[in-house]
């Protein structure tokens, strides 16, 4: 279609990208800090999923400390938070049928969970949302931000979002609106882990000229409803080991929340060698060790979803500030790996990036300068301190080994609390480890066998998956020839097995390959765009409120 000259224009003081943790925060604290001010300021939220906590997944045990400084009564305000941690167990397993427990006192500090608690984070942000909007903040769900909009001087003056009702082929359909610009004297963004958005903006500012690669994993969770005698609410089991092997790092999760309820996941480092791994597939696997299948048996699963998790910490984290806004939480990279935990991460740097921008505008600084007082705010808090503390976390496991890098990391984080006078580095990003086909075994996986293994199309039918069909594919090629005469040739087309939504398949149309793409099957985990050997896939967002729907994740 042709190029849309007049669009309708919303403005706002400030213009929030993601209705996650970190943005939602965000919207808060701004409320707060201009009701304590006695000033007017205006808040939005875009948030592309059909509505607040749709395209949520995360394990999730969470650390309230950001919540505590956010919303000191939330026990008294209902925040869904009703499973505290009760016991905390870890496992390296051995093999499908054999693993031992290791002692507490032997298991990093940072991984224990001693007063944290068991959430479903999407409930999590339902409820923040609604203070946010109590607080006066407009909440726009089912809008995805599509374009950054730059003012004449160069600094980011708010977004467009996208259009509604274009067809496949590029045309308006008869349901056509065209996106609107929501300029904002200051834009936050806070997508998530790989942010289509904030990863033009790294590139565009520079922001990662000082930083090691950023690293990833991706996370694939079920929801599971277990019989009664094997439920035990508040129970946090972390493990490593099969069905992983030397090749690819990892670990593993069984959460017991409340209503006989468990969370079963696998998390596999991006960082894999091997091209036939199936993070997916080694999931199943890994459900059939007596460990996973004397909770799951005899239950029903009842979710299914996956996202990459952005784990590079301290070394990878890029500026998070640049003209006329700033990147926050996952979409700049603050989880804390040696935790396995980022949302009170991302929260507190909302809030930090909150304080920046009132503090600017209480001085008159006028919209699109640098809140370059956002880094002193952010070397002086916690948030710092413990990526600090956990920076040689993932490095020590990339470099060492699963056996190397935990005895490094029991000295590092039990015996030094973090205070290793070194660096690791890692420098390599995740999609250039992969080794060739040719120099790589094959690794052939179990059929499921629907009790406690299943197929990728039934379990993306849990995430409750739908995209417009007639729309433009969202997962875009940058050279159209590079996945037959590249990736199938060299790596044999990974992308049919890094997935974990059984979106890409290799066809034959007239005894010849191609890729084809089932864009209506993608979670939006964003693997594709992270892992693709060659960076040619590029994920660009779909039509607002298209995705995963997911009720409880």
């Amino acid at each position: 279609m042709g190029t849309i000259t007049k669009r309708d224009r919303v403005e706002y003081d400030v213009v929030i990208v993601g209705g996650g943790p970190a943005g939602l925060s965000t919207a808060v604290h701004l409320k707060q800090l201009a009701a304590r001010s006695k000033r007017e300021l205006s808040v939005c939220v875009l948030e592309k999923g059909s509505e607040i906590g749709a395209h949520i997944l995360s394990g999730a045990v969470i650390e309230t400390r950001a919540l505590d400084e956010l919303l000191p009564d939330w026990r008294n305000q209902g925040a869904p938070l009703d499973t505290p941690v009760s016991a905390d167990k870890f496992h390296f397993l051995t093999g499908p049928h054999r693993g031992l427990r290791v002692p507490n006192f032997l298991v990093p500090a940072p991984m224990h969970n001693t007063g944290n608690f068991i959430v479903s984070l999407g409930n999590v942000c339902r409820w923040l949302a609604q203070k946010a909007e109590g607080l006066g903040v407009d909440i726009f769900p089912g809008f995805a931000a599509a374009e950054i909009l730059f003012g004449g001087d160069g600094a980011v003056a708010g977004v467009i979002s996208g259009d509604m009702g274009i067809a496949a082929n590029g045309e308006a359909r008869d349901d056509f609106a065209p996106g609107m610009e929501v300029t904002g004297k200051y834009t936050v963004f806070a997508e998530g882990c790989r942010g289509h958005l904030g990863r033009r903006l790294i590139g565009k500012y520079h922001l990662d000229r000082d930083a090691d690669a950023q690293h990833y994993a991706l996370g694939v969770k079920e929801l599971w409803e277990v019989p009664e005698k094997q439920h035990r609410p508040g129970l946090v089991v972390h493990g490593a080991g099969w069905p992983l092997d030397g090749d690819a790092g990892g670990g593993f999760f069984l959460y017991h929340l409340g209503d006989r309820q468990v969370a079963a996941g696998l998390i596999v480092d991006l960082n894999y060698r091997n091209p036939y791994l199936n993070p997916f597939e080694e999931f199943q696997r890994l459900k059939h060790h007596p460990l996973f299948s004397r909770t799951l048996s005899g239950g029903a699963r009842i979710a299914y979803g996956a996202r990459a998790i952005t784990k590079g910490g301290l070394n990878s984290l890029p500026r998070m500030t640049f003209p006329g806004g700033l990147l926050v939480g996952c979409d700049a990279g603050t989880l804390d790996f040696a935790k396995i935990k980022g949302t009170h991460m991302a929260m507190k740097s909302g809030m930090l990036a909150a304080e920046s921008i009132s503090s600017a505008l209480a001085s008159g600084a006028g919209g699109g300068t640098e809140l370059t007082a956002f880094d002193e705010l952010f070397r002086k808090s916690w948030v710092h301190d413990d990526l600090y503390r956990a920076r040689n976390f993932g490095p020590a496991l990339h470099r060492f080994g699963l056996y190397g890098g935990a005895a490094f990391n029991f000295i590092d984080q039990n015996l030094c609390r973090g205070r290793l006078p070194l660096t690791l580095r890692d420098r390599v990003p995740d999609h250039a480890t992969l080794r060739k086909a040719g120099d790589c075994k094959r690794i052939d996986y179990p059929k499921p066998d629907g009790i406690l293994s299943f197929d990728r199309l039934s379990s993306v039918y849990l995430s409750s998956t739908n995209h417009a069909e007639n729309q433009p594919c969202h997962l875009t090629l940058r050279d159209r020839d590079i996945p037959i005469s590249v990736n199938l040739a060299d790596y044999d087309a990974p992308e049919q097995r890094y997935c974990p939504a059984g979106v890409y398949e290799i066809v034959s149309t007239d005894g010849q390959p191609r890729l084809q793409i089932n864009a209506q099957n993608c979670v939006h985990c964003k693997t594709c765009d992270i892992k693709d050997p060659t960076q040619n896939i590029v994920w660009v967002a779909p039509e607002g409120g298209g995705g995963p729907n997911y009720p409880n994740m």
